[in-house]
């Protein structure tokens, strides 16, 4: 049997690892057995060498094999979760948009953590706005079939992420598991909207999500390598729509928004982040919100529901403006109040 340090070698010397040798590494970093050093040695050299679609591919589908089993209601459902590890600051974008497209009516079970990389991760900005991030599996569905948007704690759905989470915090970069984070949702997705920090891995990304099965999607890496849709610049785009792969790019103004530099919108901690995002689904008008109202257009339109993103940045406006997104905050945290108080009484 191949060894961690083995895999590390030939990964250093510039080896692409191939599906099944892959399948086998990443068996190891899962094994509660492993070197805790070995893997943190066998993750960089993965990174500086560059990961490949086939071992995105492969250890996705290992983690979500080791992944809590979710009987979800039936429905489609849609993940916005990013990648994360940008290292550029900004506020909860992803997090803010998953209740804009509640509003709008599209199921969304979104797949999140704590901060590993950044200043305030997604479950960080949810506890600062009063939602419970440890409900169990089953309040997790409760949720999701009541109001039609769930998150989903990664280290609930995945127990053997601890030792994980202990290496890539002492790596202190992003690795391979930004990559396969969004790719190991335990609901079982159809279509998907991910953004990532590597505009060059963007082909190989979407069809790292065709192998997974996804029948539509969409991939993007905005400016300065920003995991997210940019107002700045040009972000780069790949849809997949059942067999194809589809290439494309797009500015703010294509959408029918202004282009602002990033700097705009920085965010802060997961206090400052939760601010901004009460203020914004209240309709203020900010960098904050031209930003989410395009990063929920492409989710609109991933989803099917817009035929365009700017059809789909219309919906976001609406949505917002509206109050419906709000009102999928207020539901949440009222579910969230109501858990904390039956537990607080069992």
């Amino acid at each position: 049997m191949t060894t961690l340090q083995q895999f590390t070698a030939r990964v250093t010397a510039g080896e692409h690892l191939v599906f099944d040798d892959m399948l086998a590494a990443a068996q190891l970093l899962f094994d509660e057995q492993s070197d805790q050093q070995q893997m943190a040695q066998f993750l960089v050299a993965l990174s500086q060498k560059g990961e490949t679609a086939h071992e995105v591919a492969a250890l996705a589908t290992v983690m979500k094999s080791y992944a809590l089993d979710v009987q979800a209601p039936e429905g489609i459902y849609i993940d916005n979760c990013g990648t994360g590890g940008d290292g550029l600051s900004t506020f909860n974008i992803s997090t803010t948009s998953a209740f804009v497209l509640a509003g709008g009516g599209i199921p969304i079970a979104k797949h999140g953590n704590r901060k590993i990389s950044s200043k305030s991760g997604s479950s960080d900005v949810l506890e600062a706005l009063g939602i419970h991030t440890l409900a169990t599996i089953d309040d997790t569905l409760a949720l999701l079939q009541q109001e039609g948007i769930a998150f989903l704690y990664a280290p609930n759905v995945h127990p053997r992420l601890k030792r994980i989470g202990e290496v890539r915090r002492a790596i202190g970069k992003p690795t391979i598991f930004n990559l396969v984070g969004p790719l190991t949702n335990p609901v079982p997705l159809k279509t998907q909207f991910v953004g990532i920090n590597r505009p060059d891995f963007t082909m190989e990304y979407a069809s790292v999500l065709q192998m997974l099965g996804r029948e539509r999607a969409v991939v993007v890496s905005g400016a300065r390598g920003m995991d997210e849709a940019s107002l700045e610049g040009q972000n780069t785009f790949v849809l997949v729509d059942n067999g194809d792969l589809i290439p494309f790019a797009l500015r703010a103004e294509d959408a029918g928004l202004r282009e602002t530099p990033l700097e705009a919108i920085r965010g802060g901690d997961a206090q400052e982040n939760a601010v901004i995002l009460r203020e914004l689904l209240d309709g203020k008008q900010s960098a904050y919100f031209d930003t989410v109202l395009l990063n929920s257009g492409i989710g609109f339109f991933a989803y099917g529901h817009a035929s365009s993103v700017k059809e789909g940045v219309e919906m976001a406006r609406d949505s917002i403006l509206s109050g419906r997104a709000k009102q999928k905050l207020e539901a949440v945290i009222a579910f969230s109040d109501k858990l904390k108080r039956e537990g607080a009484h069992s």
